[in-house]
């Protein structure tokens, strides 16, 4: 039985990935790319390059850099510059594209939780910054609802927060008091809450919380880069190396001008709590070049691109009898052309887990991820040029001789 898309479901999905080696990733209409064969600086290591059939994961790298990318990234790192103030004027041109009233580069969408959070706690207060992570007499305490529970929560927690769980609005009334610093939502599983977006926001503004919205992966569409502030988050953190083709340890923190220049100092190279946070140079020219290109790039021509290939994956399945092939977006994250693929494993006589082995171990590599029994999902989203084919085939081939 097929099984919908969901924000949940596609937090899983990297599973499948969990035992593959580091390896490129390529965006939807690259053209002229080099080939796995040509591949040297991993082969010469001893790395297989593979297909990516899992999307913009970060164990196999997230995604491709493209040529815009590279060359801004290759140019910054000529020259010296004084990253704090490259900080504050790549940022005021991030918001002007966006049109949002702040923005600041980070080193990962998990790193803008961090400081995001450390600009929550301590309002502008640098004294109280370089205290961190000891919050005794600070505004400590974050709601979250037990739905949004995401695996990144320790982003937070290393600031000298704690969580407080919540599921009902009567709770989250009850939990909010003189010490919450900040109310986090993780966007993707906004179908899953009892306390939606608008909701959550409301009530924040009601008791003057700051409200933090983690969107890592939800791009495209592009009116999402600015949706979210609009609709009243006051931070929302974006990944730099998933939909928007940017260097893989960049982020995007975006939202109130206060709190992003609270946010600015909690990170390297500043000492404290974000030291650790590299972005250099490179990185914030990188994704800004990223963004750039985003913006301007055909968006409805990137998702021809992708339903051919999903079409072609699903017409090649018809001649692999007893498996039935779907085409799937999901609601939210990864909003892109997907297709999922299931069959009863004890008729067929092959495992889902079988299939990922076998695609895994063959020439070349392909990744896709296993989502339960019977049931696999197959992005098409970072394959290169005809990758999609040898997909297909390999695919095809393995279950029909099952």
């Amino acid at each position: 039985m097929a099984r919908k898309a969901t924000r949940r479901n596609f937090l899983q999905a990297a599973t499948g990935a969990a035992a593959l080696a580091a390896a490129p990733a390529a965006p939807a209409a690259r053209r002229g790319a080099p080939t796995l064969g040509e591949a040297n600086i991993y082969t010469s290591l001893g790395i297989r390059p593979l297909i990516n059939g899992i999307g913009t994961v970060t164990v196999l790298g997230g995604s491709i850099m493209p040529p815009e990318v590279v060359r801004a990234m290759d140019e910054a790192s000529k020259y010296f510059v004084h990253l704090p103030e490259l900080q504050k004027k790549a940022g005021a041109r991030i918001a002007e594209l966006l049109g949002v009233p702040a923005a600041m580069v980070t080193a990962g969408a998990a790193s803008a939780i961090t400081v995001g959070t450390a600009a929550c706690v301590v309002s502008g207060d640098r004294a109280k910054l370089h205290r961190l992570p000891d919050t005794s007499d600070m505004k400590n305490e974050i709601i979250q609802q037990k739905t949004h529970r995401s695996g990144y929560e320790a982003q937070m927690l290393v600031v000298g927060t704690k969580i407080v769980w919540v599921e009902t609005r009567e709770e989250l009334d009850k939990a909010i008091n003189e010490r919450t610093a900040m109310m986090f939502f993780l966007n993707k599983a906004d179908p899953d809450g009892q306390i939606k977006r608008s909701e959550w926001i409301q009530v924040a503004r009601q008791h003057g919380i700051p409200t933090y919205n983690d969107a890592a992966a939800d791009v495209p569409p592009p009116s999402n880069l600015s949706a979210y502030v609009k609709e009243g988050f006051d931070l929302v953190g974006f990944s730099g190396g998933k939909g928007l083709l940017g260097p893989q340890c960049s982020g995007l923190l975006l939202g109130r001008q206060d709190l992003i220049e609270a946010a600015m100092p909690a990170i390297s190279p500043h000492d404290g709590i974000g030291r650790g946070m590299k972005v250099g140079k490179e990185e914030i020219m990188g994704v800004l070049a990223a963004l750039e290109r985003y913006l301007k790039v055909d968006q409805a021509a990137e998702q021809r691109v992708l339903e051919d290939r999903a079409a072609h994956i699903m017409q090649a399945m018809k001649k692999a009898r007893g498996v039935t092939a779907e085409r799937e977006v999901p609601e939210i994250a990864n909003h892109v052309p997907h297709v999922r693929l299931t069959w009863d494993e004890a008729k067929l006589g092959v495992t889902a887990k079988q299939v990922v082995r076998q695609l895994l171990e063959g020439d070349p590599p392909i990744g896709i991820s296993q989502q339960g029994e019977g049931n696999l999902m197959v992005s098409v989203w970072m394959m290169q040029r005809d990758e999609h084919r040898i997909v297909a085939a390999r695919l095809r081939e393995v279950l029909r001789k099952a």
